[in-house]
């Protein structure tokens, strides 16, 4: 599994810390534990799930006790199982314990995030559809819950408003129709970025289809809350001119039979915006 590089997640790590000490740091860890005690502990999953996170553990443990020693036993996108230990970490008790929420607050919103992508990509499993993401993600998070989506064999739709251009309804609104708005797009983009449209109706879809022969077209079409049979229809009119993205009503019940439709992607906002978080603990040896 690619890794972040580490100059990415340090700045989530520090700012988690430094909200967690406050304006006195661990008060409770100095008024209770001695300041050259150390302490020997595991992190272990008590679910089964998808690990994604394990470098933030590492850096949070790091940060407050630079000599801390690390044995890290499993990766990101590696599976987890009841008691799967991920990293046993001895270091300074005080420095350790102020680290700890941090490093469960991360490693388990991120494993969670992998572990429902999973779910979904397993659904679907034998289709020609890819599961992807979604830029509703939490503020701050969003390179670490990418991250933790591809550990779950999930796909990235673009990071932000700068590397790909997606007109959805409001811009077409605004620019007074959707053949208009992607017009406008193709004219403004550089020959490496991709121009995704939003459509809500075959009516639309079929706007856009006209500018394949002025070699307008958008990259992608994305084919807003559309029902099966309007997806089938869409895969059918496109025929592989264009690459076909399913979004809205998508949830573990519904994936499949969208897939099934025969369309290229499905993002799914869920896999980033209602992830339950998985129960990782530290246990001490």
């Amino acid at each position: 599994m690619r890794r972040l590089p580490d100059i990415l997640i340090e700045p989530v790590v520090r700012l988690a810390l430094a909200e967690d000490l406050g304006r006195a740091g661990d008060v409770t860890a100095m008024a209770c534990i001695p300041e050259d005690a150390r302490m020997t502990a595991a992190f272990a999953s008590r679910k089964s799930g998808v690990l994604a996170g394990v470098d933030a553990v590492r850096l949070a443990v790091l940060a407050l006790d630079p000599q801390a020693r690390i044995d890290q036993r499993l990766n990101d996108g590696d599976a987890l199982s009841p008691g799967a230990v991920i990293a046993v970490v001895e270091a300074n008790a005080r420095a350790f314990l102020s680290a700890e929420r941090t490093a469960l607050n991360l490693v388990g919103r991120l494993s969670g995030v992998a572990t429902l992508t999973q779910a979904y990509v397993q659904a679907v499993a034998g289709t020609a559809a890819r599961i992807a993401d979604t830029r509703k993600t939490t503020p701050g998070l969003r390179a670490l819950e990418k991250h933790a989506v591809a550990c779950g064999g999930g796909m990235n739709h673009r990071f932000g408003l700068d590397d790909a251009i997606l007109i959805k309804d409001n811009h077409v609104a605004v620019c007074g129709g959707v053949a208009e708005a992607v017009r406008r797009a193709r004219a403004f983009a550089p020959h490496l970025m991709k121009v995704e449209v939003e459509v809500d109706g075959l009516d639309q879809l079929d706007a856009v289809l006209a500018l394949i022969d002025e070699g307008a077209a958008p990259d992608v079409v994305m084919l807003d809350n559309f029902s099966l049979a309007d997806l089938r229809t869409a895969v059918g009119r496109v025929a592989g001119r264009i690459v076909l993205e399913a979004s809205g009503g998508v949830d573990l019940t519904t994936v499949r039979a969208i897939a099934e439709t025969g369309v290229d992607v499905i993002s799914v906002g869920a896999l980033t915006h209602s992830a339950p978080v998985l129960d990782i603990g530290l246990d001490a040896l």
